[in-house]
């Protein structure tokens, strides 16, 4: 159902908004509007231009909320609103002392680690790098060459050059050493060694001792800086759990100051000679104006103005659905489609019910709806999950029907007797038409029963909305339900062999609301008292007029046949399992069948058809009924205190 909305303007002195905000509409529901906009014939409003203290604070205490290791602590809401903005300036001044000394470790480390790698290819040689580099007469170059050319430096060395050089390692690439060479030789071995594409390594000279000596030292410093850097973390970490009460106390109670505070978005000020006022406005469900209202009476810093018929000025009121527990998982399905207007009727039960019932029509098997409702039920408990919801309820009907089909994970009337009939086996003959299958019968017939209900919830629509052209003369509406609702009687007296209504009665009650379709525009003008008025000419509004009556008894007769479905899946869900039982050997004297293809089927059936069953439910929900009498142009009432709910999730 839809709440009723009120629409209520709050005023006091300036400097008390953050009272009212915290002790009063922190606690209830309230959508509030730009009171600038709203009040467009009030003088000297002016918009709030404080920024908000709590923003910064706020932004901080979620940042070290992320950070808790431990979030389902309680939390300490006790401190003021100075106290929590002066623990986070303490709390992030100290965090970041400690990561500071944290970030040092790390580049310290950084550092030795890039050391560490220019000296771990040359760990094998044995000898001193500062000395070697220091040499007087001999000169030495630390690198890297490739191994294709590695043989043609052997070469060069051993017959051409005065030069030795010295392997250390050698990886799937790569040969890694070192060549010494005399002063005055080294520029033509630089050359040479340059040629064959000799990689330089620039080794620091500030490292005493052979590189195996040098890399262990560095090794060692790297575990100390490790340790080190291990220990102002786990500081971190344990200075936040010190203080993770009041971190999540903090968040919380920021993130209401914040949101209160933020109201000043949508008040607007107001200056006199006395003082300067504030005003807001907005819409609250009348439940919850009447005890705001009531907890105000004695405060003299507020007052409180509700405003009766607000929508006909200012807009329609925000929708706010309602509905028991059982059926709140549909609402769903009314949000895809849009919310209900404030006056058209919440179609969430209806929807509930005809879904789930018409789901387990198609869907009719005892095991299979009992996975589907324990699996449903489960997922909706443990994760909220809507759509799990509406799956366990459908899993219901879907029992109930496999009880009336006698059908258990496919096993038709063999298991357990059907109570009504075999979806596959049951036949009717009719006049006219011949042998048909009865559950197409049924279906079409229940079909028929839901587009008059449609047409009951349109006349209450247009009812509410004073639309008594609708109301009236649309074929959804008072004409289209003596029509289609006669059409329905003959047919269904023409098909159980009673006698059908006479020629005068016809034209009656066919005739007379076909000449409403088509005259709907003009005698829609002639009831709100306007002057009729044809603009594109009569031969024009006939024409149009023939076609618009063809759409009509077109879709008249598709939304009827479109009910067949229901039927038709209920025919192809049996044959579908029948199949899975053939493949799996379940014939007359079969003593061993294959269980784990019986299994296997049932799990693909379900789902495949599971979801084309729902999806085609859907669509006969939206298509062949909402289309009747739902508009769902409503916008979702949503109050200012909704973000600070979010936040504390």
């Amino acid at each position: 159902m839809i709440v009723k909305m009120k629409f209520l303007s709050i005023s006091g002195p300036r400097t008390d908004i953050d009272r009212v905000s915290n002790e009063y509409l922190s606690k209830y529901e309230i959508q509030l509007e730009n009171a600038i906009t709203e009040l467009k014939t009030t003088d000297n409003l002016m918009p709030f231009m404080e920024l908000n203290p709590y923003k910064e604070p706020l932004s901080k205490a979620e940042q070290y909320a992320g950070k808790l290791k431990n979030k389902d602590i309680p939390a300490d809401t006790s401190l003021s609103s100075e106290e929590m903005i002066t623990l986070i300036r303490n709390l992030n001044h100290d965090y970041l002392e400690l990561k500071e000394q944290e970030e040092r470790l790390k580049k310290e480390k950084d550092g030795i680690l890039e050391k560490l790698h220019i000296f771990e290819p040359f760990k094998a040689l044995e000898l001193n790098v500062a000395e070697v580099l220091n040499y007087h007469y001999l000169k030495v170059r630390f690198g890297r060459i490739a191994l294709d050319h590695y043989y043609k430096m052997e070469k060069y060395l051993f017959d051409d050059l005065n030069a030795v050089f010295i392997e250390s390692s050698r990886d799937e690439n790569y040969v890694y050493g070192c060549y010494f060479a005399a002063h005055l030789e080294m520029g033509k071995v630089d050359s040479v060694f340059k040629s064959l594409h000799f990689q330089l390594i620039n080794i620091p000279d500030d490292n005493e001792g052979i590189p195996s000596v040098i890399c262990r030292n560095m090794e060692e410093q790297i575990e100390l800086l490790d340790q080190q850097i291990y220990a102002v973390q786990k500081k971190i970490g344990e200075y936040l759990s010190s203080h993770a009460a009041r971190i999540l106390g903090a968040k919380e109670k920021l993130a209401e100051l914040s949101t209160n505070f933020d109201v000043r978005k949508m008040a607007a000020r107001m200056e006199n000679e006395q003082e300067d006022y504030y005003i807001l406005c907005g819409w609250m469900s009348e439940e919850d104006v009447e005890s705001f209202v009531e907890e105000t009476k004695n405060d003299d810093r507020i007052t409180i103005v509700v405003e009766e018929g607000r929508e006909k000025y200012f807009g329609d009121p925000p929708t706010k659905l309602k509905n028991p527990k059982f059926f709140k998982p549909f609402e769903m399905f009314i949000r895809m489609y849009g919310l209900p207007a404030h006056d058209e009727m919440d179609p969430t039960i209806f929807v509930a019910l005809t879904y789930t019932f018409i789901f387990g029509a198609m869907f009719g098997d005892v095991g299979q709806g009992l996975c589907l409702f324990c699996g449903g039920g489960l997922l909706y408990l443990t994760k909220k999950i809507n759509l799990a919801g509406i799956i366990s309820v459908a899993g219901i009907f879907s029992i109930f029907f496999g009880f009336m089909y006698g059908s258990f994970f496919g096993f038709e009337g063999t298991i357990i007797k059907p109570l009504w009939l075999s979806p596959m086996k049951a036949m009717t003959n009719l006049p006219f038409v011949g042998q048909l299958n009865t559950v197409f019968i049924v279906a079409v017939a229940f079909g028929m029963g839901l587009i008059l209900m449609a047409m009951v919830f349109q006349i209450i629509n247009a009812k509410k909305q004073g639309d008594t052209e609708n109301l009236l003369f649309s074929p959804n509406g008072l004409a289209g339900l003596v029509f289609y609702g006669f059409l329905v009687l003959t047919i269904v007296l023409y098909m159980t062999g009673h006698r059908t209504p006479g020629n005068i009665m016809m034209i009656i009650f066919l005739g007379i609301p076909v000449l409403l379709f088509l005259l709907k525009e003009p005698l829609g003008q002639k009831i709100k008292g306007k002057k009729v008025k044809i603009e594109s000419g009569m031969g024009m509004f006939l024409v149009q007029g023939f076609f618009e009556l063809f759409e009509t008894m077109l879709s008249f007769f598709s939304n009827t046949i479109s009910f067949v479905r229901i039927g038709a899946f209920a025919v192809s869900h049996a044959a579908m399992m029948e199949v899975v039982l053939m493949l799996g050997g379940i014939t007359e004297g079969a003593e061993n069948p294959n269980w784990i293809v019986i299994v296997l089927g049932n799990i693909l059936v379900s789902g495949l058809e599971g979801l084309v069953v729902g999806i085609q439910v859907l669509r006969l929900e939206y298509y062949e009924m909402f289309s009747r009498f739902y508009k769902g142009s409503g916008r979702e009432f949503k109050p200012f205190n909704e973000k600070t709910k979010e936040r504390i999730k």
